[in-house]
């Protein structure tokens, strides 16, 4: 089938720009919800749990999601429905508890379950051709640009207004509704093009799934378990530090995202899957230097997350693409990212015990252990493709 390298690009563009907005909302909160759940009086534990759940449902019921979108075909209404969903993020403005703001923060990641596997599905027919790994992580560039841009807004309306949280997250109610305008645009442009891509429908058989997409799938989990999430390094940051400065040091993470996911994806499709062993590897070192005294430590924890996740947010996903038929891509990125998602809830509730009881003797062999069982299963998966 010939490449159409026009829509391909006009694709990552306007898809780009979706997440943009997206990550302007969604990324500028997450600098700081941890310090915002911390004031309202949540323990470590609580937030690593909860934001570890908030992961997993986000992961976990993709699962559901993507046979959905597979089996209806409803691909543009699962992706623009579950962006929709993004309001709850500004609507924490209005909110004075911390359980009912976990509420909301659980309501979003339920939103990016929704989408996820269909846009995900939408965005890998539409580029077909160019490179799995350089669409995907020229896709996580633009999405970084949002990453950036949401936490520099939210520092700077925390500086102007004296740290009042409720004016952070109101002033994300701006870049909501250009998410809603560029949704639109995107679905006007690209519905028919793409939609044309897209195999008949039929009987989704997890038969069909390659076997070593299971073996990748518990990889990552495992690699996941054994990650510190970027909320707890917040987290373990924020005593002392002004909320602004927590939500700067989110926007570096985001900015290490942005620059590592369009290299690693070009390297991705030089030298193939064995490049997964790099952030598997790397995520040993902020998982345990995070438990060390001093800010020095937790910034350059907050540094390296970002490396590793760039990595995530490309060449993980491309390499489900890669090893996946047309036809059922959507149910295996839902089954991917509910291992995926696992991990993280079962890594939120075990380093959130560790910090709050700063078990570092207990942390290092965790991590060890973990990240080891995760490259064996990789090394499994590489090994028979």
């Amino acid at each position: 089938m010939k490449v159409n390298r026009k829509l391909a690009y006009q694709s990552i563009m306007l898809f780009g720009i979706v997440s943009l907005f997206g990550d302007i909302v969604y990324e500028g909160s997450r600098g700081i919800v941890p310090t915002f759940l911390r004031n309202l009086g949540a323990s470590a534990f609580v937030v690593g749990l909860i934001i570890g759940l908030g992961e997993f449902l986000g992961y976990a019921l993709r699962a559901g999601f993507g046979v959905l979108s597979d089996r209806t075909r409803a691909y543009w209404s699962f992706t623009i429905g579950g962006y929709l969903f993004i309001i709850a993020i500004p609507l924490l403005a209005f909110i004075g508890n911390w359980q009912l703001a976990l509420l909301l923060v659980l309501f979003e990641r339920l939103s990016k379950a929704i989408r996820t596997p269909a846009r995900d599905t939408l965005f890998s027919h539409a580029t077909k051709g160019i490179g799995t790994g350089k669409a995907f992580g020229l896709h996580e560039l633009l999405d970084q640009i949002g990453a950036i841009t949401g936490p520099a807004i939210v520092a700077i309306v925390l500086l102007i207004t004296g740290e009042r949280f409720e004016a952070a997250f109101s002033i994300l109610f701006i870049p909501f509704l250009l998410l809603v305008i560029m949704l639109w645009v995107t679905f006007a442009k690209l519905k028919g093009p793409v939609s044309q891509l897209i195999p008949p429908a039929r009987k989704v058989s997890f038969k069909k799934l390659p076997k070593g997409l299971i073996n990748y799938s518990i990889a990552a989990a495992f690699n996941s378990m054994g990650l510190v999430s970027i909320a707890l390094i917040l987290y373990r940051a924020s005593p002392g530090a002004l909320p602004w400065a927590i939500s700067i040091l989110y926007l570096a993470t985001q900015a290490v995202d942005a620059v590592t996911a369009p290299v690693a994806g070009y390297v991705y499709d030089s030298i193939g899957r064995k490049l997964l062993y790099l952030p598997f590897a790397l995520s040993i070192l902020p998982s345990t230097l995070i438990f060390l005294d001093g800010t020095g430590f937790a910034i350059l924890s907050a540094l390296l997350f970002g490396v590793i996740f760039g990595m995530h947010e490309s060449i993980y996903r491309a390499a489900v693409a890669d090893m996946t038929s047309p036809e059922i891509r959507g149910s295996a990125y839902g089954i991917f990212h509910t291992f995926y998602g696992f991990g993280f809830l079962i890594g939120g509730g075990v380093f959130g015990f560790l910090l709050d009881q700063n078990l570092f003797h207990f942390a290092l062999p965790y991590v060890i252990i973990v990240q080891a069982l995760a490259i064996f299963f990789l090394h499994k998966t590489l090994k028979k493709s």
